[in-house]
């Protein structure tokens, strides 16, 4: 009975979770409907571009609810929401849309098509079609793409449309389908930004206006709309954010246009070339206003400051934000801008602002929250009504010249974020004027400068910081500082920069102790020392670690790995670790960037390392490592920056069995300079099709450059130099997109061919020491980014072309030591000189602003950007230039600013060109040891930065300009072994050079020859008359000699004819002159070879 009754009860309780299954059943479908299915496969061809839709199969029964970009009901398994945004090439093609392919999905809430190349639709297949079938369409964004003004007639019907986004089409001039787009009568937000749109008249639709009623966001940023836009709006009663920034408005603009905003909150007119506002007794728009930006419209100090406060201050008793980033203000602003009361942020981002801060006007702002006026010069110590900012809760003064301490700030006690780097703060090192900030989460005080306070001295904040930055901060005694205590009480860091203080001691593993969420320490450039000894704790968190330029010693532990399991980027160059690398930074997953240049590790580089799919870069310059390099490249399949100079890397690249590797893909930098690898350059290189730099100077390589290398159409930066490589460059030798080539000090020879004559963005061509022979070819021309030119020592010859005039970019030019000849061509005074900062190859490093900050996380991501931008600096561009009797590299911002010519050491003839007088930014002259004659230009005195000027060994003639005084820069002159005359200039500068300057001149004088300057050498004013007498006198003196001397010969010429015995001793004696005029010719001629030559 027993057993009956509980099998009654098991089937009843069966039963009972059947009917409940197939009750959610009907609630819930977790496939979708196979005919969308079937549709979406149809699709999947049109916007598969990057493959991004492998989860699209043709499976049948398979859940496309669940595939990339679908959203479905719930309840119905309908398709409510697709997404194909940017899924085809974008702006590289454009095609057209048959829109019948979305007729099967008929809930259709949300459709997102941006950045898909779509030009129109197929004829016929308009999205005109899915009018009637889209009743619930509320989104839909075809943002970036190529549509026209025809194309919004197809969206006129969509009714039930409350979002539509049309941001950078091809939307232009005036519109001519308003009526149109009143249709759309539900609509709330209009995106227009990046068209070519100049007005909403509609001469079509008998000048109809817009008559959105229920528009509530129109963005029409970067169009072409100017005054007279706001009168086309004046029906969208219900605006709430109105962008018009960046625009065509100009001049003054009415406030009376504004009256139809009753219940705009947000209005932006960023990027507009201004000059006022007109005001008027009342204005009825405007009451509700929030958020006012004006960014970049005061260029000029065109807008009275008065003006623009009276045109937002009446009755605005809700304004919370304005923003004026980039305009340039007067310091009387903060005066005036207490008289919005309500105001919760202002941001004066490089506005400018010079001076000091007022203590009355913005200190009236007890509701502000957010203060930035950071990129200004404003000066002095900051004043005591900050105190009355009580509500402030994130501050940015950064990069100003403040100074004095903190002590202003200590009331702010709801100040969640602050920043104060770079200014000339005195902050004691256990920050206690903020000790008492309980909500402080964010703390940027970098390039300060640190007081020291008695060690006896500790406080235990009230903060806990989640970010601190304290990089290249000063102190007074410019000792080794131990960390700042305050530190100790800290376990909620998240980002910690200490770098660059000469911090001492070991190395403070305890921050990770204390702080298990830590994810990046940066320690570089301070005075750590001993081993780096671990945490036995895995600390799964860190992601970022840099320890580079410290003090650390002995080997890398080989628990780092298991310590960091999540470990991304991880920098200990230039310390002193020896030993292996450890084979466990292999098996990190997550490891991206690793760098321990600069230090003592030997051994091998293991394989598998370089084999990691996650690594993105590999430095290991300038250790001790060896064995052969090849594998390490083939095996690199996933990297791109491998550094591997300055090591021990030896034997022949080219003998080495690849085929069994499968070429690396992905590698764009390689630099193996200044290692023993000999041999010919490998042919393989050539298959590296996305190779921008490769850097193999100062080996023992050989042979020629391979034919291969013309495939490399990334390449940028090429540096062979230093090797033993012969013949000539490839004619086909043209990537268009290279920078920098480095071959000089090679074997390389042969004509400058056609090798780089399609290379338009070279900037450095370095081919010196080599044997080239031949001419320079016209199409250099054809080079207009062309910076640095250096031929010296080859067999070049010819005339100097004029084409070099073209290049405006040329800033540095070295053509010694070569067999040019004929003038120097004039036009090369036209050049500009200019500072080029493409001649560095180093990227701008944009730091990250405090004003950016919506969430503390992107201050991470901002510093670490830096470190990731690191990566592309590694491998620097220098030169090495002949200047002030010396050969010095430039690199870095020096090389920037360099400028010079060489043209010594050739076979010059004619005059030096006046034009040289208008390079008035060069800053080195060498025209030494040619053939040059005339007189030394007096336009040379305009050459106002030049630092080197050598003339010597020339032909020169005439007296040393005295205008030449004035080059007040000048450090090294020479004019030696000439024939100027007259007295030597011994003003500024000309009385600190030494008498080598001016050897071998015979006829100049001065104290600095040891020989007194004659009278008539001397300088006096003799007027016309005198002059003129001095020239007939002269002129009587040498008619006179020369009938003397004529008589004289004949009578001479006479008694020899004469008498035999005169005519014996006569020849006798002009025979002994002959041998004596002999030697000491040849002395002449032997001094002249070896100390006259160039060298």
């Amino acid at each position: 009975m027993m057993d009956s009754k509980w099998l009654w009860f098991m089937r009843m309780a069966v039963m009972s979770v059947l009917l409940l299954l197939e009750g959610c059943r009907w609630c819930t479908i977790d496939a979708c409907v196979e005919h969308e299915r079937v549709a979406l496969l149809q699709l999947k061809p049109f916007f598969n571009h990057y493959n991004e839709f492998d989860s699209w199969n043709e499976v049948k029964g398979s859940d496309c609810c669940k595939w990339k970009g679908i959203e479905c009901n719930t309840t119905t398994g309908r398709l409510i929401g697709l997404s194909l945004d940017s899924m085809r090439s974008g702006y590289l093609d454009y095609w057209y849309l048959n829109a019948s392919l979305f007729l099967p999905f008929k809930e259709l809430k949300r459709l997102y098509l941006t950045g898909s190349g779509i030009a129109g639709c197929v004829e016929n297949e308009g999205f005109e079609k899915l009018s009637s079938t889209f009743r619930n369409l509320q989104f839909l964004d075809l943002s970036q793409n190529h549509l026209n003004d025809s194309f919004i007639l197809s969206l006129s019907q969509f009714s039930s449309l409350q979002y539509l986004n049309l941001a950078y089409n091809l939307l232009e001039g005036k519109w001519p389908h308003i009526q149109g787009l009143n249709n759309l009568k539900i609509l709330k937000t209009l995106d227009l930004r990046w068209n070519q749109m100049e007005s909403f008249q509609s001469f079509q639709d008998d000048g109809k206006k817009l008559e959105l009623t229920h528009l509530e966001e129109l963005n029409l940023e970067a169009n072409l709309f100017n005054n007279s836009v706001f009168a086309t709006l004046d029906k969208l009663s219900n605006l709430k954010s109105l962008s018009i920034g960046f625009n065509q408005l100009n001049g003054l603009i009415d406030m009376k246009d504004m009256d139809a905003f009753t219940n705009l909150q947000k209005l932006d007119m960023s990027g507009n070339q201004l000059r006022g506002f007109v005001v008027h007794k009342e204005n009825k728009g405007l009451k509700k206003l929030k958020v006012l930006r004006l960014q970049s419209i005061v260029t000029d100090d065109s807008i009275p400051l008065e003006n623009l406060v009276e045109a937002f201050s009446s009755e605005l008793s809700n304004l919370e934000e304005i923003n004026l980033d980039y305009s340039r203000l007067n310091i009387n602003i903060l005066q005036s801008i207490g008289v919005f009361t309500s105001l919760q942020t202002l941001s004066l981002y490089r506005c400018a602002l010079i001076g000091s801060l007022p203590d009355h006007g913005w200190c009236d702002l007890r509701n502000l929250q957010v203060l930035d006026v950071s990129w200004n010069a404003l000066e002095g110590m900051l004043p005591h009504c900050f105190s009355n900012l009580t509500s402030l809760r994130e501050l940015d003064i950064s990069n100003n010249r403040f100074s004095g301490n903190l002590t202003p700030l200590a009331s702010l006690t709801s100040l969640r974020a602050i920043s104060l780097s770079s200014n000339h703060f005195q902050i004691p090192i256990s920050f206690v004027p903020l000790a008492n900030f309980p909500n402080l989460e964010v703390l940027l005080a970098d390039e300060n400068k640190l007081e020291m306070e008695p060690s006896f001295h500790t406080l235990v904040p009230k903060f806990q910081l989640k970010f601190i930055s304290l990089s290249k901060c000063r102190t007074s005694q410019q000792l080794s500082l131990e960390l700042p205590t305050f530190l100790y009480y800290q376990n909620d860091l998240r980002f910690v920069d200490l770098s660059q203080n000469n911090f001492s001691g070991t190395v403070p593993f305890w921050l990770l102790e204390n702080n298990t969420k830590l994810e990046d320490l940066i320690l570089k450039g301070n005075s750590f020392t001993g081993p780096l000894t671990l945490l036995s704790t895995p600390n799964s968190n860190v992601s970022s670690i840099d320890m580079s330029d410290n003090k650390i010693q002995g080997q890398l532990p080989t628990n780092i790995c298991s310590t960091f399991p999540h470990l991304e980027q991880l920098f200990l160059s230039k310390n002193v670790f020896q030993g292996n690398i450890p084979p466990c930074l292999s098996a990190m997953k997550n490891l991206s960037m690793l760098d321990l240049s600069n230090n003592q590790l030997a051994g091998k580089v293991p394989q598998e390392l370089v084999r990691k799919s996650s690594l993105f870069l590999l430095r290991l310059s300038n250790n001790n490592l060896n064995g052969n390099v090849v594998p390490v490249i083939l095996n690199a399949n996933g990297l791109q920056k491998l550094y591997l100079d300055g090591n021990n890397f030896s034997g022949e690249m080219t003998n080495f069995d690849v085929s069994t590797f499968q070429f690396p893909t992905s590698l764009t930098d390689i630099d193996l300079s200044n290692n023993s690898l000999h041999g010919k350059l490998p042919r393989w290189i050539g298959n590296m099709s996305l190779l921008e730099r490769l850097d193999l100077s100062n080996n023992g390589v050989e042979g020629s450059i391979p034919v291969e290398f013309c495939n490399l159409n990334n390449f940028k930066f090429l540096d062979l130099s230093e090797n033993n490589l012969s013949g000539s460059i490839p004619s086909c030798f043209n990537p268009p997109n290279l920078e920098h080539v480095h071959l000089h000090n090679n074997r390389l020879g042969g004509p400058l061919s056609l090798a780089f004559n399609k290379s338009t963005s070279l900037v450095t061509l370095d081919l010196r020491g080599n044997n080239f022979t031949g001419g320079i070819s016209k199409w250099i021309d054809t080079l207009s980014s062309l910076s640095v030119l250096l031929l010296k020592a080859n067999h070049l010859q010819g005339r100097i072309p004029v084409q070099l005039c073209t290049l405006y970019s040329l800033s540095i030019i070295d053509l010694s030591q070569n067999r040019f000849s004929g003038p120097i061509p004039s036009c090369l005074g036209n050049l500009t000189l200019p500072m080029n900062k493409d001649k560095t190859m180093t990227p701008d490093l944009m730091s990250p602003t405090f004003s950016e900050l919506d969430e503390l996380k992107l201050l991470k991501t901002g510093m670490l950007f830096e470190h990731m931008m690191h990566s592309y600096s590694y491998m620097k561009e220098s030169v090495e230039f002949t200047t002030k009797s010396g050969s010095y590299s430039y690199g870095g911002d020096i090389l920037e600013y360099m400028s010079g010519i060489d043209l010594s050491c050739n076979e010059l003839t004619g005059q030096i060109p006046l034009e040289l007088g208008n390079l008035r930014e060069i800053h080195s002259l060498n025209l030494s040891r040619n053939k040059l004659v005339g007189v030394i230009p007096s336009s040379f005195s305009k050459l106002k930065q030049i630092e080197s000027l050598d003339l010597s060994y020339n032909n020169l003639s005439g007296e040393i300009p005295n205008q030449l005084v004035e080059l007040n820069s000048l450090g090294v002159f020479s004019v030696a072994h000439n024939n100027l005359s007259g007295s030597i200039p011994e003003q500024n500068q000309f009385g600190t050079f030494i008498e080598s300057s001016y050897e071998g001149n015979p006829f100049l004088c001065g104290p600095i020859l040891h020989i007194s300057c004659s009278k008539t050498g001397s300088t006096s004013t003799i007027s016309d008359d005198e002059r003129e007498d001095s020239f007939l006198d002269t002129y009587v003196f040498c008619v006179s000699f020369l009938a003397s001397y004529v008589v004289m010969l004949l009578t001479i010429v006479v008694i020899l004819y004469i008498n035999p015995y005169w005519r014996g001793v006569w020849f006798s004696f002009v025979g002994k002159c002959i041998a004596t005029c002999r030697y000491s010719t040849v002395g002449n001629l032997l001094g002249y070879y070896i100390f006259g030559r160039c060298a």
